[in-house]
């Protein structure tokens, strides 16, 4: 797969960088990228999606008691 980014006319190569890292982060390739970069246990992997529901039911109970 391959991702083409063209500047447009009058565009900084700033701006376009800017671009092209928000289209990776759409991809997800960056996330891939950084996850893949040393090797997790099965049960790391778990333990650590477990701990963030965790952490995200408690913030969305949160917000639900302050309604």
């Amino acid at each position: 797969m391959a991702i083409v980014l063209k500047l447009k006319k009058g565009e900084t190569v700033e701006r376009g960088l800017k671009r092209m890292k928000k289209v990776l982060d759409r991809e997800g390739l960056i996330k891939k990228l950084r996850d893949d970069r040393y090797f997790e246990k099965p049960c790391v992997k778990a333990r650590k999606k477990s701990q963030r529901a965790r952490i995200r039911n408690r913030s969305r109970r949160g917000r639900m008691e302050l309604n």
